[in-house]
Formats: structure tokens, sequence, C-alpha cells
């Protein structure tokens, strides 16, 4: 059974499904992803787009989580070029996530990357979190006056200051940027994912939308983010943990990604709006659960109305407690017997 895309009428959480380098370098294994991404619920499918000549020297190391994912032997440089995708499996992705319903996405990773995607008419740009002071990047990118997306792993809040600058001062507004808070550990420890920065970046960039791109195991921190007000949400995802690939172990399974969307379109709901007034469910509830004045013991007409003969008492559908001032002192217009609720007419 396929989940549903939001149990909301209305969700405003942008959900990502990072597919990123899952395919391993298989285009097949790519439109799975698509697939499962749209079944899951995600509102947009990401890739990464890069060539490894561009971007990495054969010196670089991999990263510690690599070096525990991928042979011991192979080089940043080797591994990454086994993950590139061409301009030809760019097209029939994109043509697959049409016909799946979903948006594709693709985080470039140099300046030829981004012509290409530029090119194939993407209306959306994610900076991934390694180019945010990568100048040139940014220039070339802000200069397309695009919806951008910036992860800021890694970041302090003046780099992140300075990135939105370049940006900004190429072409791009702040209202186009969303910047989602991201620790870039494969998988973040819960210590260091550090989710009240997300509302620190909010706070100093208030032109902007903010996110969170996640790294931990599990569904809860998303979650979570998305009840401190995230509007991007960005999660990575694979069809098999036990996968061999830099990206697998800390990615969620098809069947945990849709629980993961589920789960925020149910925080979607409970959020509501700012308004504090009763619920439509709940309204039926206020004559059971709140009481009246009424008469604690028979009450002859004329007689004053006092704390001797007054109680307040289940159901509400009388005269509110609230009026109890109002009431003592007054004189019984009529008989009451006991546990009638009191009027003044």
């Amino acid at each position: 059974m396929k989940p549903s895309k939001a149990d909301s009428a209305n969700p405003k959480t942008f959900i990502i499904a990072e597919a990123g380098v899952n395919h391993n370098g298989s285009l097949s294994t790519a439109k799975k992803l698509v697939e499962k991404a749209a079944w899951a619920g995600a509102d947009a499918v990401k890739f990464q787009t890069f060539k490894a000549e561009n971007i990495i020297c054969p010196s670089a190391p991999k990263a510690e989580y690599q070096r525990h994912t991928t042979p011991e032997k192979e080089t940043q440089f080797e591994m990454i070029k086994l993950l590139e995708l061409d301009r030809e499996a760019h097209i029939i992705l994109m043509e697959h996530c049409r016909k799946h319903r979903i948006a594709f996405l693709s985080s470039p990773f140099d300046l030829e990357s981004i012509d290409l995607l530029e090119k194939l008419g993407l209306d959306i740009f994610k900076i991934p979190s390694g180019e945010i002071t990568n100048l040139p990047f940014l220039e070339k990118i802000g200069h397309l006056g695009k919806k951008l997306i910036l992860s800021t792993g890694m970041s302090t809040i003046n780099e992140i200051k300075a990135a939105v600058k370049i940006l900004v001062n190429a072409g791009t507004t702040e209202n186009l940027i969303t910047l989602l808070h991201c620790n870039t550990e494969y998988p973040t420890p819960l210590k260091d994912v550090n989710l009240n920065a997300m509302m620190t970046i909010k706070s100093v960039f208030p032109e902007t939308r903010i996110g969170y791109s996640d790294h931990t195991k599990g569904i809860e921190v998303p979650i979570a983010a998305v009840a401190l007000g995230a509007q991007v949400i960005e999660k990575h995802f694979t069809l098999d943990r036990a996968l061999k690939g830099p990206d697998h172990n800390a990615s969620l399974e098809p069947h945990e990604l849709a629980q993961m969307i589920r789960g925020v379109r149910k925080i979607e709901l409970v959020l509501g709006n700012d308004e504090k007034k009763p619920s439509p469910s709940e309204l039926s509830n206020r004559m059971i659960a709140r009481k009246s004045i009424v008469a604690s013991r028979a009450i002859n007409k004329g007689e004053n109305f006092s704390a001797e003969n007054l109680t307040v008492k289940r159901p509400g559908n009388g005269l509110s407690p609230m009026n109890w001032h109002t009431v003592i002192g007054k004189k019984a217009l009529r008989n009451f017997m006991e546990n009638d609720l009191i009027s003044l007419d």
C-alpha cells in the first residue's frame, strides 16, 4: 500500500529524499530510488552532480566514515569517480521523476555542474555544506537568481553570513534562500545535532526560510526539527543499508523514509496555528466538563441568593460560575429545587 503523500490538507514542510550517491553509479538503481522516494511521499528526490576531476585532488583522503564503508586502498577520487552521473543519466532521471510526480533535485559540486543543471532547467539549486566557503561557486550559483537551499554543516554563523552576502551580491534575494542546519558526520551523534542552532539561524536571517538536513540514524530528529519550525527537511535514504558505498549506513530504507514522512505530516497537523480557541472536536465537551451555578438546597421565591443556598456543579449549560459575585445577593424570582440551574429571570 502506498503511503499517503500528506495527511495534512496543506503541508508546509518540503521533504527532500536524499538519494545522493546511493545509486552506486547504477542508473537502474537511481531510477528505483526515484520510485521509492515517490512511494514514500517525498516532495523531491535529490542526487549529486559532479565530475571527480573538477572537485578532488588525486591525493585527497577519505573521511573517516568513508574509510569504514568503502575498500581500504581505494582513494577518495577513485570512490567518487565511480559515482558520477552523466548528462544523459540526468535527463533520464528527470523524466522518471516527472512520470512518478516527484520533483528532481541535484547538488552541483563544481562550476561545470552548475551549468549543466541550469541548462537542464532546474528551478531549485541545492548547495552542499562543503561549498559554503567556495566563493567562485557561490557567485556563479547566486547569479542565477534561482531558489537556493544552502546546507550549513561544519560552518559558523559568520561563515553563513559571508556566504549569504555573496549570494545576495551576486543577484539572489534572501527570500529565495533556505538555510539548512546540518551536521556532516555520518551518522551524526545525537549529542552533536544541536537543533537549537536552527533557531539561531532563523533569528539572524529572518528573511530566509529554515530547515534541517539530517544525518542521524532513525527518524526522530527530523520530526523534532519540524516541530521547531523547519520548513524543509532533507534525509538520506537507500534501497538497502547493507549495500557497499559511503552513505548507505547512515541512510533510511524506504519503509523508514515513509514512516518519517508520516510523522512529519502528523506534526504539521498538530502544530495548527497560533490562535487559541476551542477546536471543533472539543466544543461538545464544554457543556459536559464545565459547571453552572445551581441550588444547593430548595430556594423559595423572594429569597436572596447566597453562598449558603448556591453551589457549582456540572453540567455547564446554565449560568457560568464566572457570574458568581453578580448572582450573590440577588432575589430569586421563582422557586428552585435542589440542583436546579439558577437563572436571574
